[in-house]
This record gives structure tokens, sequence and C-alpha cells, in this order.
């Protein structure tokens, strides 16, 4: 169905196809354009027609973005749909536009945050938790708004019909009504001489009034202009009607910011759903249950991966996506085509980049090109000159220290943000870097043109570059970092605020949290070996059940006696250790107190790994795909390790 317009008429009046009558084109669709300078706010959709030539999903949607006012920090929100909306275009997706046919993509906001409107709500990151940045700006609130309402009128939002259901969406129209007669600078009853109450309900809801007699109609009618001339004489804005609007559709559906996806599991028959919720993550139900099995939230995944099904080994046109979280629990599931498996994939993968690393991304099947020219370069995303400034700060502020990041007000410009020297001290000045659309590069007043950012980069930090009045050397990068905060976050409502710094607090001693363990408990076997600062045995720890005593074997660490100066560090370590629970890490059971501390761990039958690799190498145990399986092994533990802002010994500056 037509995107439609946001004073438009019954839908029996118009067409309720998009299919393109031009040949050789493709037509992308705006529920709403921008309006051009010193002209009333727009109310009508859109069409950007593309001729022949390829284009990526990414470029259309700058392009849209730009006719539509979008800025480049809400540009990831956004997303192609195919024509009947029943799938999406990852962003590296390539439509080629030829003699053979015509294609029609609609640009929708497919990345949606409950609670995104108020205090205390879903919010961008920000340095300081009392300056929260709203995720939405009015340009896209707006676009949100004309989506919102031609899914309500065109029936895509399920909204049961019962009497409390039809009042609430009667309630929608009396506000829709009143926006287009702000708007229109008319009365609410010369609003209401040409554009019909039935205009703006759902179409269910149309054919359910056509049914009742001619006096309910009238009397629904006659209700319908008496709440609207009451509400009329409000002192309001369309503005202000468009988030009423908005947050009382939310209100009325059941699952608003959530996409359901039919798949099977591999190997099986059984058809599956799974449910991708910006709130809350990857749920999975049985087919014909209401119940749903949690999966993960987005920053717990690890990896994903797309590869071709096989039936009878032959390939088939199957999909299946492995999904893995850091603890290394995987989902395994077959879609019927790769256009839907990527399409589920380039879901997660935008919700990742929004709520817990901005420039990241998990396989090139669906990489956004722009992310990828971003890695290539060091450059940031359009974060804010604040974050821009902060980060340099933190990285130790050395005159010629730069930090390159996208503009965030223009799709075609970087902002190259360089510490520097001055007469009056340290301070942080700021370049413009512009883009033609042939690909070349230049800084603004500079006529000199190149053709990548690298040339020009390299160039300046040969020769210098004068900026704001000063003398600058291009020294250093500072590139972007794997889960770093920006503004480019995300901060859901219900979740914890990600922390704005790696550092953690020295705990000190009755802070520390681990389970104490009876000294009379343990026993000590025989020696293996010593570590900086303790004795290490083998050992077994008794634990009395209802039917007796239960044997484990453990390892016993415990504090030498010329190191008693290091017994906080040991109980710290400790008391870290007791917080972590993954099965590639060892666990600690617990610490005893006693005439000796003796930290209790798991016993590895095999020992440390760097042992069992000199100890095994030369006899053929040590495969290549063992390796591999280790590695793999180690690969989630320490990325574990590094959500939890834990570094560990062996793998520290230090000894890299």
């Amino acid at each position: 169905m037509a995107p439609l317009g946001e004073d438009t008429p019954l839908i029996g009046e118009r067409s309720c196809s998009l299919s393109s009558t031009e040949t050789s084109t493709l037509q992308v669709y705006l529920y709403h354009r921008a309006p051009a300078a010193r002209s009333p706010p727009s109310t009508a959709a859109g069409v950007l027609t593309f001729t022949f030539g390829e284009y990526t999903a990414e470029e259309l949607c700058v392009r849209a973005a730009k006719a539509c006012g979008v800025l480049p920090i809400c540009h990831s929100l956004f997303a192609l749909a195919t024509e009947d909306l029943s799938c999406w275009f990852p962003p590296n997706h390539l439509f080629t536009v030829d003699d053979s046919c015509s294609q029609v993509v609609v640009y929708r906001i497919r990345f949606l945050f409950p609670n995104w409107c108020g205090l205390g709500r879903s919010h961008r990151f920000q340095l300081l938790n009392d300056q929260a940045s709203p995720i939405l700006d009015y340009p896209v609130i707006d676009y949100l708004f004309a989506q919102s309402r031609s899914d309500f009128i065109g029936g895509r939002v399920a909204v049961a019909l019962s009497l409390p259901r039809q009042e609430e969406c009667l309630s929608l129209a009396v506000l829709d009504m009143l926006r287009i007669a702000k708007e229109k600078q008319q009365s609410p009853d010369e609003v209401s001489s040409h554009v019909s109450y039935k205009s703006c309900i759902p179409e269910p809801l149309r054919c359910q009034i056509q049914q009742h007699s001619f006096l309910t109609r009238k009397r629904i009618r006659r209700h319908f202009s008496k709440s609207l001339r009451k509400i009329g004489g409000c002192q309001t804005d369309g503005r202000y009607l468009k988030l009423k609007y908005l947050l009382d559709l939310e209100r009325l559906q059941r699952h608003w910011a959530e996409e359901s996806f039919r798949v099977r599991s591999p190997g099986s028959a059984a058809d599956i759903t799974i449910h991708v919720a910006s709130e809350s993550g990857i749920s999975w139900s049985c087919d014909g249950s209401e119940s749903r099995q949690h999966f993960c939230d987005f920053p717990d995944i690890a990896d994903i991966s797309i590869k071709q099904a096989s039936r009878e080994g032959s390939p088939v046109e199957n999909r299946i996506v492995t999904l893995t979280k850091t603890d290394n629990r995987v989902l395994e599931v077959e879609f019927p085509t790769l256009r839907e498996a990527c399409s589920f994939v380039a879901l997660i993968d935008g919700y990742y980049r929004l709520t817990a690393d901005a420039h990241h991304y998990f396989c090139k099947e669906v990489a956004p090109p722009r992310l990828l020219e971003d890695v290539e370069n060091q450059c940031h995303g359009p974060i804010s000159s604040e974050f821009a400034v902060n980060k340099l700060k933190v990285a130790g502020s050395r005159p010629g220290l730069y930090l390159l990041r996208r503009s965030p007000q223009d799709f075609d410009s970087y902002l190259l943000t360089v510490c520097a020297e001055t007469r009056s001290g340290q301070d942080y000045k700021r370049c413009l870097i512009r883009r033609d659309e042939d690909g070349n590069f230049w800084l603004s007043g500079v006529a000199r043109r190149f053709c990548s950012l690298r040339e020009l980069l390299g160039t300046y930090g040969r020769c210098g570059l004068q900026a704001e009045g000063a003398r600058m050397c291009l020294a250093a990068c500072c590139p972007p970092l794997p889960k770093e905060k920006s503004n480019l976050l995300i901060v859901r409502s219900g979740c914890p605020q990600p922390p704005g710094s790696p550092a953690a607090p020295r705990r000190s001693l009755n802070q520390m949290m681990f389970h104490k363990i009876d000294p009379q408990s343990l026993t000590r076997g025989e020696s293996l070996g010593q570590g900086s600062f303790t004795q290490i045995y083998k050992g077994v720890k008794r634990d009395q059940e209802e039917d007796g005593y239960y044997q484990t074997e453990v390892v016993l660490k415990v504090m030498d006696g010329s190191h008693r100066n290091c017994s906080e560090s040991f109980l710290e370590a400790a008391s870290i250790m007791s917080q972590l629970s993954h099965k590639h890490l060892v666990l600690l059971h617990g610490v005893s107190l006693g005439k000796d501390s003796i930290m209790v761990q798991e016993y590895v039958r095999y020992g440390p790994l760097d042992l069992y690799l000199k100890k095994n190498h030369g006899e053929g145990k040590v495969t290549t795909s063992w390796k591999l399986q280790v590695a793999k092994q180690l690969a989630y533990a320490l990325n574990y390790l590094e959500d939890k802002k834990i570094t560990h010994g062996n793998v520290s500056a230090k000894k890299v």
C-alpha cells in the first residue's frame, strides 16, 4: 500500500499501488518530505526517481535523508523496505536499474525504541547524566508521524475492534483532524467540511461503522464533531499534536518496536518464530505458542554468520543464520531465502550498532559501505564535538593528535579535530573536509583536491596545515575503539547505562565479596608449582549434603608467607573472579581465610594451556583443528573479560 500523505482523503478515492508506470526506473517512496525554505509545512508524501545505473541501499537512504531533512546522526534509524513491506534490504544491497524492469522501494524508520519521548526515557548517551539528548529530532518525528499514520490508516497496525479500542481510534482521528486544521490554518468545522473523519481511522473500523444503522452513524459523527470543536479551543501547535498522536498510537499497539520472522530449526520440520524487539533483544517461540524463550540482548552477541543450507549433500536456496553469544551459547535458524536471512541479520546488526558499538559489523554480507570506508580511514561516525574533544583529552592531548569524524550536519563533509599548541595554551582546532560527487576531497578554503582521505591526511601530515589562525601538524590519529561510548549510542529505558570510562574504582576490604570456605573442608595434595606470590597445590574440597559428603577436585592457591603485604590485592582478585561466570573461564569456588589465605579454584585436568602446548607439541596431539577450537574458546573468554573491563594478566599490555 502506498505511503499516505498527512492529510490523505478516504483510501477508496486513491490508488493503493506503488507500482511505477515508468519503465527502467527505481522509485523510492517517502512518507514525508522536508518543507522548502519559507513555505508552509509539507503534508504530502514524495517520490525519488533514479534512472540507469547501480545504487546501494545505503546510497539511496542518504539521498532520501537529504530530501526529508534527516541529519546523519539519525540516518542509522532508517532502511529500505520492499513495496509490500514484507522484507528489508541490507545497507550494501545493490540495485541495478536497466531496461529489464522497474523497481519500487519504501524509505522507512526501521529501528524504533519505546519510551523515546519524555524525561527518564530512552535517550542518546551523554558525558553528563543530567544532559540527556533525545533519540529523535523534529524532522525524524515528522517522518515517524507520517509513517505511523500511514500504517495505522492502512490497516498495518493490528487493532482489536472492541468498544474501548474503537474509542481510542476515534480519539486518534480527532487529534489528526485537529492537526490538519492547525497546519492549514483553518477551523475544525472548515476541515470537517472537506475531510471525512473516516479517512483518519483504520479500514476495518470504517467497514464496521459503515454496517451500523443511519442513526448510529449520525450519532458517531455528531459526537466526533463535538469532541473536535471542544479540543479545537486548546492553544497548541501541530508538532505537539503529532507527539500526542504517536504516544497514544504506541500505547495502542501491543508490540510496537518489534519484528517477527518465521523460520525453521535446521534439521527439523518444526516452525518457530524469532522475535526481535529493541527493548529486550532476541527471543523465540514455537509455532502457535504465546510463550517466548529469551535468547539474548544485543550487547551479548559475539558473532553472526550466514551459510548456505544443503539437502542430501546438495546446496539449496535456504540460508542458515548462526547467532553466538559471548558465553558461547548458539541459536541456529534456517531462512527460506538469502534475502530474508540478510533482512534479519541487518536488523540485529543495526540494533547492535545503536546499543553497543557504533563502529562494528558482524558479517560483510550486510556491512554498510560507509562504515567500511570509516574503518579503512580510521574515521568516527557523526559524533558531537563534545565527544571528539573528550576523546583527545583522554588520549593525552599531545600536540598533533587528531580525530577524524563524519559531520553531524552534512552527509558529504568530514570534520578534523586537532590538538594544537597556541600562544594562549593548548586548544582544539577544527577543519572542515568536503567531498564532491566524483569522490574527491579537499580542505574547505583550499583549492587542492585529493582522491582519498588517506592522501589528504598524509599530505597535510607531512607539510602541516593552518586552521583558525594556528599552525598545526598531524602527528597521530585517534581512531574509533571497540564499544566506546558516544552520542551515537542509545541508552534504553530499563537498561543500565553503559559506563563512560573503563576504569574501575579500587574496592575497599569491606566491599569485597566472595564465598568463604571452611579451612577444615580442604585437603591439600601434591604441589603443582608456584605463582607470583602463591604456592599451588592440587586438593579436595568436601561438602556435606543430605546423603553424606561430596568431594570435588580443586586447585588451592595458598598465599606465600613472604608476600603478606599483597593480601589485599590477593583478596581483591578473588572478589573480581567471584563475579565472573563463563564456560571458558576457570571457576572460583571461594576463599578460605584461616591460618593461610587460600584461593579455591576449579581443577582443570590438563593444566595451563601454555604448559600443555609445550608438553604435547611433538606428540601429534596438537592438531590444526584443535588449535582453531582452542583459539575460538580463548576469543570468547577474552571478549567476555573485555566486556567486564577486566584485563587478564597473561595478555596485559606489558606482555604483548
